[in-house]
């Protein structure tokens, strides 16, 4: 990211009713993991398989991870990603990538399945929880070791 501001019109002013005054935005490089592309909006669907429960979870899984992979945001369930770890005048940003992530999944899962992650607060705490519910994985993992 750079260190340069700029407003909607992109040049650092904004026009009121009564006047003119000065908001400033951050610019985000392409490049930056809070980049959001027109295409990557709330409604859309990451991958056409939806989750319906254990019995198609890791196929699910994997085909998301693959897709946010293609969209740069598997940071957003992989990894500890908080808000806190950018600077304030980027939390705004971090919301949007965490809703468009969070609606992804939501769009990805069977609607049955919908209440186990609508009231969660981000992407990653609904990605845990799916996959603590439905990874038989890595129950069958844990009785081996045992």
């Amino acid at each position: 990211m750079t260190g340069t501001t700029m407003n909607a019109a992109g040049d650092g002013t904004a026009s009121t009713g009564s006047g003119t005054r000065t908001t400033t935005f951050p610019v985000i490089d392409h490049n930056h993991p809070l980049f959001l592309q027109n295409t990557k909006v709330p409604g859309s669907s990451l991958i056409s398989l939806q989750l319906t429960g254990s019995e198609n979870y890791a196929l699910w899984s994997r085909s998301f991870r693959i897709g946010l992979v293609g969209r740069s945001k598997l940071r957003f369930v992989n990894e500890r990603f908080p808000k806190s770890m950018f600077e304030p005048e980027l939390h705004d940003q971090w919301e949007k990538c965490n809703a468009v992530v969070f609606s992804w999944i939501m769009n990805a899962v069977r609607p049955s399945l919908l209440s186990y992650v609508v009231y969660a607060s981000d992407a990653r705490k609904v990605w845990l929880d799916l996959r603590e519910r439905f990874d038989t994985m890595n129950g069958s993992r844990i009785f081996q070791l045992h």
